[in-house]
């Protein structure tokens, strides 16, 4: 439901997307009849929305008022996307506000709201979004050597190179003993900071080449345990000097989270390396980094038709090359190799067919699927509305990303691992 109470016309035609999921903090469950209110003020006037989920905890998606395009298309002045306020409440549950949800043109944002239930206590009920790294100032990145030593006793803890189901961010400087620790799902932390580095206006290799690039960092960071290894507890810092910027609450993108579903277990090697390369970038304009990836540059790279290998390799090398992780943990069953759909049999299909059933008391607009072993038209049914619901294309076949979708929302909903 849909109420527009008024709009502004400031920003001209230009237009991007927003869509709100609204789910509780305490179980991850989809909270139906929340209300969400979304504000912008500009020299028009205030601009008032309010929108209702429904049984996914979802809202419908609206068009809002964007800048033009071609301001993320060059780097400066004036800001490339519109600020939205968004709060959030829904009987029961503490309100929550973010401020600052970033809309871009021809995009859609998603914003992802966590409420808390009343009972729980005090909590953070309101964050503030700051500046995307291309328009705003931050500390540029401390140079460190792309392969750490192995031959320190104790310095890799990992054999081999395995995505991790969770990984810890330290939202600050490695030093800042005040800021918080954050568990946060390895995806989730994907996006998020690509979200916050890159604009989702790009084309789609040099969003690939820059989502390469941050996995692998991060899972040189788990493979090494490299803080840990300094006594710290955490995996990674949310600090631009250190390592990437995450946003805690910041909205992400579509079609960067269709790209991380799709390349999540991917990383970045070289020849005789067994590590993921921690691959360095700058964005290439406010400052530079000889040898390293520039963001603006893969912009123009992507743009000229270079693929996402050939934009990584333009920047560090020929050598560089894309290695898929040995494992992917947290997950109930790994993705058998090849396609489900209509036809398919097995067991694989029976564990996706029970995690689907799962699923669907709780998103009851998935219709619920008979375990049987059998992939049927009942079943594709179920995962058409499945992918409907968390934004993947409308097949009705159990792809890589589609399983993968499947596992988390089945492991979020029944706490097998604590994903939050």
């Amino acid at each position: 439901m849909r109420t527009i109470l008024r709009a502004s016309q400031a920003n001209g035609d230009y237009k991007g997307k927003l869509k709100v999921d609204v789910v509780s903090a305490e179980n991850n469950y989809p909270i139906q009849n929340a209300k969400v209110i979304i504000t912008y003020t500009d020299d028009a006037g205030r601009m008032r929305e309010e929108l209702q989920t429904d049984s996914t905890g979802q809202t419908e998606t609206i068009e809002l008022n964007t800048p033009p395009l071609e301001f993320s298309q060059e780097p400066g002045e004036p800001r490339p996307y519109s600020e939205y306020n968004v709060r959030v409440e829904a009987e029961g549950y503490e309100p929550f506000q973010v401020d600052g949800t970033e809309v871009l043109p021809d995009v859609t944002a998603l914003q992802n709201i966590r409420l808390r239930p009343l009972a729980e206590g005090p909590g953070q009920d309101m964050i503030t979004i700051p500046d995307h790294t291309l328009y705003g100032q931050y500390p540029p990145k401390i140079a460190e050597d792309e392969i750490k030593p192995t031959n320190q006793s104790g310095e890799i803890v990992l054999s081999r190179v395995v995505v991790p189901q969770t990984i810890v961010v330290h939202d600050g400087a490695p030093n800042n003993a005040s800021a918080n620790n954050y568990f946060v799902p390895y995806r989730d932390y994907i996006k998020n900071v690509a979200s916050s580095e890159i604009y989702a206006t790009w084309s789609e290799s040099t969003i690939v080449a820059n989502v390469l690039a941050i996995m692998s960092f991060t899972l040189n960071r788990v493979y090494t345990e490299w803080y840990r290894n300094k006594g710290y507890d955490f995996t990674i810092t949310s600090s631009t000097a250190y390592d990437h910027k995450w946003i805690y609450g910041r909205n992400i993108y579509e079609n960067i989270s269709l790209i991380v579903d799709e390349i999540f277990d991917q990383y970045l090697s070289r020849p005789n390396v067994r590590q993921p390369i921690l691959t360095q970038y700058c964005d290439g304009r406010q400052v530079t980094c000889p040898n390293w990836m520039t963001q603006w540059g893969s912009k123009d790279l992507g743009d000229r038709g270079y693929s996402p290998i050939e934009i990584l390799r333009y920047f560090y090398g020929d050598d560089m090359y894309i290695n898929t992780a040995e494992e992917i943990a947290g997950i109930p069953a790994s993705w058998p190799g090849q396609d489900l759909t209509v036809g398919s049999t097995g067991q694989k299909v029976r564990q996706i067919q029970e995690q689907l059933y799962t699923i669907s008391t709780i998103y009851t607009a998935i219709p619920p699927v008979t375990p049987s072993g059998t992939f049927d038209e009942a079943t594709r049914e179920a995962v058409m509305e499945f992918q409907s619901i968390f934004g993947l294309p409308q097949t009705g076949i159990i792809d890589f990303p589609t399983w993968y979708k499947i596992s988390q929302i089945y492991v979020g909903i029944t706490r097998i691992g604590e994903l939050n």
